[in-house]
């Protein structure tokens, strides 16, 4: 039998996803037609003999309680279950805190996902690499570019016996162009090492305020509540690695973060076209008597489409939403119950729930290139040039235009702004 954590964080570490998260969390935001989350819960409804899905995080216990719902009626035969920690015991910590629920039926594999990736989840074959080289543990890696490679924790790769030889977070120098995608797999005596990581952790921090006794700063340290921390990254697969018990496999398929809500965007494209590739059902196409639909495109069966609208590519519209005539959306998510009036344009952006885009409106922002793009909001002041961003209830004027700018839930637009926040 196999088990899988999903670490969900909580609504204090979504703050680069505003405005977005003020109304959804982020594990819940749907890319592609469907909650993050959702994306992965499915690949690992795939993975051989995995029994339960426990989600863990400090959210209130309602928030998931529907989408769990949801789920367990969707994949009858896994179990699913959320976890609440009681203070933020790091990105281990939660992990290692409810280990015997998690061990709970003698689980031979665990799964570790984080909740904001989007990847092709080739879950079968990491858990196959893992149980042949029979490492303590393994973590999915994939090739990102060398300018970047600083943002991500990067990986030192035996090519010929896939050995995790050095782990390094998101190093100031170039290490590898190895990084972690955030998936991992362990067999069950990863609590073990993780018992040890935490002694450890304990002793340097014990040996930290003896020393700091001895120099007269007997204060207590601001720091004391990180004690029973226990960060997955610098405790836990830097050591793993250290010690020869990490293996690597390589992602060749689609990966990237959801880190801010500009991310969201090239996400969705990415299950939109994964999806358009399995030939998925609730992808539309183009229709005598419906709008004309270019490549891959989500629209909910309650939205109402003009049949002079055109739509697409990469393109989810969801509930409730009316679109109406010679109205042009791209690369875009349009949320629930958006009204967007006649010959208005929406161009790589997201249009918050129960926005107003007025006639001939304009809502646009420039296509994502690379991973750079979506991680700066502003530079020197200014908001850069990334995804357009409505927050929730925003009104937009006829023939206003807004370019490049994020704007905050309840506002009326009345004239045309460019590469602003608007507050």
């Amino acid at each position: 039998m196999n088990k899988a954590v999903i670490l969900v964080g909580g609504p204090s570490r979504a703050t680069r996803f505003r405005p977005l998260s003020m109304r959804q969390p982020q594990p819940l935001f749907p890319v592609g037609g469907k909650p993050i989350i959702w994306h992965q819960i499915k690949a690992l409804s795939m993975v051989k003999d995995l029994k339960e899905i426990i989600l863990i995080g400090f959210f209130e216990d309602f928030v998931f309680r529907p989408f769990l719902n949801s789920c367990q009626e969707e994949f009858p035969e896994i179990a699913f279950k959320y976890l609440r920690e009681y203070s933020q015991l790091g990105t281990a910590g939660g992990f290692f805190h409810f280990r015997d629920q998690i061990m709970r039926g003698n689980p031979k594999n665990i799964f570790m996902l984080y909740t904001d990736i989007c990847c092709s989840f080739p879950l079968n074959d990491l858990l196959s690499q893992h149980e042949r080289h029979g490492r303590l543990g393994t973590i999915m890696v994939t090739k990102v570019d060398r300018s970047s490679a600083h943002l991500y924790g990067c990986v030192v790769v035996d090519n010929e016996t896939k050995l995790a030889e050095h782990y390094v977070e998101k190093p100031e120098t170039y290490v590898s162009d190895l990084a972690s995608t955030g998936v991992f797999v362990f067999n069950q005596e990863i609590f073990r090492f993780m018992a040890t990581a935490l002694e450890k952790r304990v002793d340097e921090f014990e040996s930290e305020r003896a020393k700091e006794s001895a120099y007269g700063r007997s204060e207590e340290s601001e720091d004391v509540e990180d004690i029973n921390r226990l960060r997955l990254e610098q405790d836990v697969l830097r050591q793993m690695a250290a010690e020869k018990k990490l293996s690597a496999f390589m992602c060749t398929g689609f990966w990237r973060q959801i880190k801010s809500a500009a991310s969201a965007v090239p996400a969705n494209a990415l299950y939109l076209k994964k999806a358009l590739g399995d030939n998925e059902s609730f992808l539309v196409k183009t229709t005598s008597d419906g709008p004309e639909i270019t490549g891959a495109v989500y629209i909910h069966p309650t939205a109402q489409i003009h049949p002079t609208a055109v739509i697409g590519p990469n393109v989810s519209i969801h509930a409730r939403v009316v679109v109406g005539p010679g109205v042009r959306i791209n690369d875009s998510i349009v949320l629930d119950n958006v009204n967007i009036k006649d010959n208005a344009a929406i161009l790589h952006a997201i249009v918050g729930w129960d926005c107003r885009i007025g006639k001939w409106g304009r809502v646009e922002g420039s296509q994502i290139t690379s991973p750079d793009d979506i991680d700066e909001v502003t530079h020197l002041g200014v908001k850069v040039n990334s995804i357009c961003i409505l927050g929730e209830d925003v009104q937009v004027k006829d023939e206003v235009f807004i370019r490049n700018s994020i704007v905050l839930p309840h506002k009326e637009m009345a004239g045309n702004k460019h590469n602003e926040i608007i507050m």
